[in-house]
C-alpha cells in the first residue's frame, strides 16, 4: 500500500490587529490610558500604515501584565523598569511569583456558602436583618450577586465562634462591637510584625525594583514567614488566657457563689480582701482599698502593685531610721 498524499499545510491564520479602540475594549482599559502608556515608554509605538494605527497581541499582552501589577500595588515607574528588564532578557517570571506569593491566602481555612434560612436558624431562628447587614459590612458575610439569599463565609471559623457566643446568651450587637474592636488591634499587631520582617528580612530587597532571583528569594521568604506571625498571636494567646483566665473568673464568679464570712481569728470584717501572690502569707485588707487598687493597675496586678507599695514604704522608713542619728547629733545641717 502507498502512504497516503497528504495535502498542503493548513496556512497560519494572521495575526490578530488592533485599532486603537479595539485595543482598549479588549484590554478593558480606556484609549486615553493606552496613550499615556505610550508616552511613557510602557508600551511599545504601534505599527504604522497610512493614515491608521495598528495594535497586536503583544500591546495586548503588554497592557494586561501592566493592569496585573498595578492590582499587586506597583507603581508605573516601577513597571516601567520592571518591563525594561523584560525586554532585556531577564525575565519576569520570579517578580510575578513574589506577587502571586504575596497575593495567596494567609491560612488554610476553605470559604464557605451559607443561605439566609440556615444563617437564621444557626443564630437562633429568628430572622435579624440588621445583624446580617452589619456582619456584611464587616466582611463576616458576602452576599453572592448569582445566588439570591446567599452568601460567601470567607472565614467559616469566625462565623461559628459568633454562633457559639450567641448560643451562650451574647447579644448579635455585642458580638459585632468585640469583633469591631479585636480587628483594630488584629490589624496593629499584624502592621508591627510586616513592619519587623520588613526591617530585618526583606531590607536587602527594598528600594529597586527586584531581580528575577530576588524576587524568586523573596517569594520563598514569604512562604516561610506566613504562618509565623499567626503561630506567635495563637501561642502568646494562649499564654495570656492561661495566666488570667483562671484568676479573673474567680474574682467574678467566687463572691457570687459565697459570701464572705467575718475571720473569727482576726476580727476581719467582712468588708475585708485577701490579697495573695506566690510564695506569699495571706493579708487581709479593706475591700476598698483593693478596689481602688484593681481600678487603678487591673485585677491580675493588684497583688504585685500593693508589694510593690508596701517595699516601697519600707525602705523609706528604713532610709529615715539610718539619717536619724545624724540629724539628732548635728552633723548633717
Amino acid at each position: 500500500m502507498s502512504d497516503a498524499i497528504s495535502g498542503p499545510p493548513s496556512p497560519q491564520p494572521p495575526p490578530a490587529e488592533y485599532r486603537i479602540e479595539d485595543l482598549a475594549h479588549r484590554s478593558g482599559t480606556t484609549v486615553r490610558t493606552i496613550r499615556a502608556y505610550q508616552d511613557r515608554g510602557l508600551l511599545p509605538k504601534p505599527e504604522r500604515r497610512g493614515r491608521a494605527n495598528v495594535y497586536g497581541d503583544t500591546h495586548l499582552t503588554r497592557l494586561r501584565r501592566i493592569a496585573g501589577l498595578l492590582d499587586r500595588g506597583y507603581t508605573l515607574a516601577s513597571i516601567k523598569e520592571l518591563l525594561d528588564a523584560w525586554d532585556a532578557g531577564r525575565g519576569l517570571g520570579g517578580v510575578l511569583g513574589l506577587a502571586a506569593e504575596l497575593d495567596g491566602p494567609w491560612t488554610d481555612e476553605e470559604p464557605g456558602r451559607i443561605t439566609r434560612a440556615e444563617l437564621d436558624e444557626r443564630f437562633g431562628g429568628e430572622r435579624d436583618d440588621a445583624a446580617v447587614e452589619d456582619a456584611v459590612r464587616l466582611g463576616v458575610l458576602v452576599p453572592l450577586p448569582s445566588a439570591s439569599g446567599e452568601y460567601l463565609v470567607p472565614s467559616p471559623q469566625e462565623l461559628a465562634v459568633a454562633a457559639e457566643l450567641h448560643a451562650a446568651g451574647v447579644p448579635l450587637a455585642a458580638i459585632s462591637g468585640h469583633l469591631r474592636e479585636l480587628r483594630t488591634k488584629v490589624e496593629h499587631i499584624a502592621a508591627r510584625f510586616l513592619d519587623f520582617t520588613t526591617e530585618h528580612v526583606f531590607h536587602p530587597y527594598l528600594g529597586h525594583p527586584p531581580t528575577d532571583e530576588e524576587a524568586t528569594e523573596a517569594a520563598s521568604l514569604v512562604r516561610r514567614l506566613r504562618p509565623l506571625a499567626q503561630q506567635t498571636v495563637d501561642a502568646e494567646l494562649a499564654r495570656a488566657m492561661r495566666t488570667l483566665a483562671t484568676r479573673y473568673l474567680q474574682q467574678h464568679l467566687a463572691p457570687a457563689a459565697q459570701e464572705p464570712e467575718p475571720d473569727t481569728d482576726t476580727g476581719a470584717e467582712p468588708d475585708t480582701e485577701a490579697v495573695v501572690g506566690a510564695g506569699t502569707e495571706e493579708v487581709l485588707l479593706p475591700a476598698g482599698t483593693v478596689g481602688a487598687v484593681r481600678a487603678l493597675v487591673g485585677p491580675q496586678n493588684v497583688a504585685a502593685f500593693i508589694t510593690a507599695a508596701t517595699e516601697r514604704e519600707v525602705q523609706a522608713r528604713t532610709m529615715d531610721e539610718l539619717c536619724l542619728p545624724a540629724r539628732t547629733d548635728g552633723s548633717i545641717p
